[in-house]
């Protein structure tokens, strides 16, 4: 699969969180070109602020892997990454970070603050602005639609 392909999974993911009343956020965890992760935003279903995308599909390839290092994996996410977020990544040791829409709000792969440039011992790369049209109309309209 294509980076788009990827960005294509995480979508489909962040359409069943939007379905189900949560904010449109999908994620994928990839290692040799396979998902070995799925997760979406579930705070609303939850009641858990950390129920998001990112934090669930990394629980979900670390016991696909059966271990916390996802070294060799790339994460897929629909809304660049907030600190949170950024720092699981970061602690799951994965190298490179794919995202969709900037957010301007709490994003930490450069909006707001890039977590990746600390000194934390681990950088993984940073590639934005995959399908970002895509990705941010999905979140503008749910918000309006939210709004009406």
């Amino acid at each position: 699969m294509e980076r788009n392909e990827f960005m294509e999974e995480a979508l489909k993911l962040a359409r069943m969180a939007e379905a189900e009343g949560e904010v449109p956020v999908g994620c994928v965890v990839v290692k040799d070109g396979a998902v070995i992760g799925r997760g979406r935003n579930r705070r609303e279903r939850e009641q858990n602020a950390l129920a998001h995308a990112e934090i669930e599909a990394i629980a979900d390839a670390c016991a696909a892997e059966g271990a916390w290092r996802l070294g060799g994996c790339a994460i897929y996410v629909t809304l660049e990454p907030c600190p949170m977020c950024a720092g699981a990544i970061i602690n799951a040791r994965i190298d490179r970070v794919y995202y969709g829409a900037r957010d301007p709000n709490t994003g930490s792969c450069g909006s707001v603050i890039n977590l990746f440039e600390e000194n934390y011992g681990f950088r993984p790369r940073i590639y934005g602005g995959i399908m970002e049209n895509e990705c941010a109309e999905l979140l503008k309209d749910f918000f309006r639609d939210l709004r009406q």
